[in-house]
């Protein structure tokens, strides 16, 4: 086997082990940029969902990304979640984010700190189609400093 076929073989093989690897399980996992770190009550974090089985259950998440710098314990917001046929929820949300003595229950890295909050534990989604999950802090703050990023994360339970 000539040089150029032993490279392509070697090729195809680590472009079938990437995909193989590939997590089959998330749905989605998107996170948005808050501008400047200051998150206003009038900018909404918007992730579209495609639901293509109803059947079966799922897990979706609450992604937040803040600094250190962010003064209190806890956050409260309201999730918008609008179905495939247009009628639409709310729910409005508390999420803690510190210990009483201040350590950050988020993984951190350097004075970033990520948080997967669990908003819905074996979901089954009413229809197959488009959701949209809106995010909105709601928070006496406006805008709310030093979160830098919010998003959803939908995965299928097993």
């Amino acid at each position: 086997m000539g040089l150029p076929r032993k490279i392509s073989l070697l090729i195809c093989l680590a472009v079938t082990g990437f995909i193989s690897c590939q997590d089959t399980q998330t749905v989605v996992d998107d996170n948005v940029e808050i501008a400047g770190h200051n998150w206003s009550y009038t900018e909404k974090v918007q992730v579209p969902v495609v639901i293509e089985d109803a059947s079966i259950s799922y897990n979706v998440y609450l992604n937040l990304r803040l600094t250190a710098s962010y003064k209190y314990s806890n956050i409260f917001l309201l999730i918008h979640t609008t179905n495939p046929d247009g009628k639409k929820t709310t729910e409005r949300k508390e999420f803690r984010l510190a210990l009483p003595d201040g350590e950050w229950l988020g993984s951190g890295s350097g004075n970033l700190y990520s948080y997967q909050m669990l908003f819905r534990e074996n979901y089954k989604f009413p229809l197959k189609g488009k959701y949209t999950f809106e995010l909105e802090q709601n928070m006496r703050d406006n805008p709310l400093n030093s979160v830098t990023d919010a998003g959803v994360r939908v995965e299928k339970v097993n």
